[in-house]
């Protein structure tokens, strides 16, 4: 059936860490504004998702402890009136999700962060929810699905090519896959802005690549016999492309 009412409700998850603004400096719950402006674009209403307090605690070098379990049962209420939900970007996982040392070399790692997500997620898939998932989100994706990264890119690569330095975005041509979500949405080849230092490395169950860089990257995901799940590498938020959030707020409206 197709939604005639209200706009979807689309969750995105945030940030949540000290920050200065204005003569403030104060903990605060973030997103960038490009994410509520696609959605909110593409005919959804986005409700905002944050880690704990506790996750302030874990970013400014304290507990890295799991936030509990009360926290994330409420995920399951929050998760019945959500109508589709988007993994933003942001620092790197902790790699102890996925079996490995960190890093010294990985940064912006929040353990709650990531501990809701995984459970943001985990439930969505559960409910076949449209998921969209962008840089983190879809490194997010590929280890709760039993998957793998590569922690330092530049080193397997050669290159910086995919994040010139922390926090800047290059640009890189990616190549899409036949007969997939993002070929049809986006076209066989697209230029997008990207910015990790980190990527897939052993693929997650039932994802399949549906696009590639030139170096063999993995720039994206799929997720067949779902309703929506895609995951891109890239920031499609950064350079105004709309395509995905389109897709994903579409997604949504059929219940």
């Amino acid at each position: 059936m197709t939604r005639t009412g209200p706009r979807p409700l689309i969750g995105l998850s945030m940030y949540r860490q000290v920050t200065k603004w204005w003569s403030w400096d104060r903990d605060a719950a973030l997103v960038p504004g490009a994410y509520l402006d696609l959605v909110a674009a593409a005919g959804g209403r986005p409700v905002l998702v944050p880690p704990g307090s506790d996750a302030v605690d874990a970013a400014t070098g304290g507990s890295s402890q799991p936030a509990g379990e009360g926290s994330l049962a409420e995920l399951d209420g929050l998760l019945s009136v959500l109508d589709g939900l988007v993994l933003i970007g942001g620092g790197d996982l902790d790699a102890r999700w996925y079996g490995q040392d960190p890093d010294p070399r990985n940064g912006g790692t929040n353990f709650q962060r990531d501990e809701l997500e995984l459970g943001l997620l985990s439930g969505a898939l559960e409910r076949d929810l449209p998921v969209l998932a962008i840089c983190r989100g879809v490194q997010l994706l590929n280890v709760h699905l039993g998957g793998d990264l590569v922690q330092q890119l530049p080193d397997l690569v050669g290159s910086t090519n995919h994040q010139p330095r922390p926090g800047a975005f290059g640009p890189v041509s990616v190549t899409t896959e036949e007969g997939s979500r993002v070929k049809r949405l986006l076209g066989a080849r697209v230029n997008v802005l990207c910015s990790h230092h980190q990527a897939i490395g052993e693929l997650g169950r039932e994802l399949v690549v549906t696009a590639r860089s030139k170096d063999g990257v993995i720039e994206a995901v799929e997720l067949p016999n779902h309703r929506f799940v895609v995951g891109v590498q890239w920031h499609p938020e950064e350079s105004g492309d709309g395509r995905l959030f389109d897709a994903v707020v579409d997604a949504a409206r059929i219940q």
